[in-house]
């Protein structure tokens, strides 16, 4: 936002929609897809598979975002009985995206609903902070999370039909952001 990549209604739209597309879609969603199965049928891949998410985060804040969202989900599974949430939170690679498949598949929620689910929290969470740095009204980020929300089914299918070999994204300004943002003079969110 301070680089004027992300000025508006418009670009604050764009900026989040080619996540969704090209990150979100292709990279957390089929992982969150094969951890969902793995906690289901007993855990066994879910170390390699939330290993990779965390790898694929380009910068060390958001990777400290990643630990910081799934150790706080992590805290909330272990008081609502998902114990097995308490060995997770120990990991140095801990994702927000395993502890989300966790519950899901704890809680027997549909795949594709928590896949749903996962993409909408994520829109939301990007909308909230564009109504706030950009900023927008929050009319206009009702609107930006309104064309978001009518992206997900599609992201969903797109995640559920990746190969294992097709998992991945390039999101090399969102990398380059958040290099920026690292050292950034004034910061307005704790990653």
């Amino acid at each position: 936002m301070a680089a004027g990549w992300v000025r508006d209604e418009a670009t604050a739209a764009d900026w989040i929609a080619g996540l969704l597309d090209g990150c979100v879609a292709t990279l957390d969603l089929p992982i969150l897809q094969r951890l969902y199965h793995s906690f289901r049928d007993g855990g066994g891949a879910a170390t390699t598979w939330t290993a990779l998410l965390f790898a694929a985060r380009p910068s060390a804040e958001l990777q400290a975002e990643e630990r910081h969202l799934g150790a706080a989900l992590a805290r909330v599974l272990c008081r609502l009985d998902i114990a097995e949430a308490a060995v997770w939170a120990a990991r140095p690679d801990l994702t927000y995206a395993a502890m989300f498949a966790l519950a899901a598949a704890r809680w027997q929620i549909p795949v594709r609903a928590a896949l749903g689910g996962y993409a909408f929290v994520w829109c939301e969470m990007q909308v909230s902070a564009a109504v706030r740095l950009v900023p927008l009204g929050q009319s206009a980020g009702q609107r930006v999370l309104s064309s978001l929300a009518a992206a997900i089914p599609a992201a969903v299918a797109r995640a559920s039909s990746l190969a294992d070999d097709d998992i991945g994204a390039a999101a090399p300004s969102h990398a380059i952001a958040s290099a920026l943002h690292e050292t950034q003079y004034s910061r307005l969110f704790r990653s």
